[in-house]
């Protein structure tokens, strides 16, 4: 009687653990589909991407600031075929002229699955050289994917004056870890 009694209490707590994991799960997609539909609504020519890419990562906010040295982080998402498959970490390091603070989206598209693969080996660092365009518009009509990535943002709050190099490293993350 006692194992049984211990059998169930197990399988209850793994019923409870799964619904807590798939109402987060839940969460999470809402959170990154809000984000997405905040991208298409500033240019809904970024649907062109989404109908191409191999993958793409949303962070929804990332944080900024900088007086001189700058720094930024944000938690995102990562989409394989639509299908949520992850979590990935940002972090950012500037350096040059740059004072202020603010909150912005970012959303990075993969072109091909070597650059998608690569981003999910968890070490990719993104370089000056890859710059990022401002959702607005009509912008992503005319931007083109540079080294198999498109990075777009979507300022969400704040001021900042910048003239500033750095790079920004992503850290990958897959569901269930």
């Amino acid at each position: 009687m006692k194992r049984i009694v211990s059998w169930l209490a197990m399988g209850l707590a793994l019923v409870v653990a799964g619904s807590d994991r798939a109402a987060a799960v839940t969460e999470t997609e809402k959170e990154a589909q809000d984000v997405v539909a905040m991208f298409l609504k500033a240019d809904p020519t970024l649907k062109q991407f989404f109908a191409t890419c191999v993958g793409y990562a949303i962070f929804p906010e990332v944080t900024k600031a900088a007086i001189g040295l700058g720094g930024a982080q944000g938690g995102g998402y990562v989409y394989e075929k639509n299908k949520l498959i992850g979590k990935s970490k940002l972090t950012q390091v500037t350096l040059g002229w740059a004072l202020g603070g603010q909150t912005y989206a970012e959303l990075i598209f993969f072109e091909t699955a070597d650059a998608f693969n690569e981003f999910k080996k968890s070490e990719m660092v993104l370089a000056a050289q890859l710059s990022a365009v401002a959702a607005a518009d009509g912008a992503a009509a005319k931007a083109t994917y540079k080294l198999g990535m498109a990075v777009f943002t979507l300022t969400k709050g704040g001021l900042m004056f910048e003239a500033s190099v750095g790079g920004q490293k992503l850290r990958f993350t897959p569901l269930g870890r």
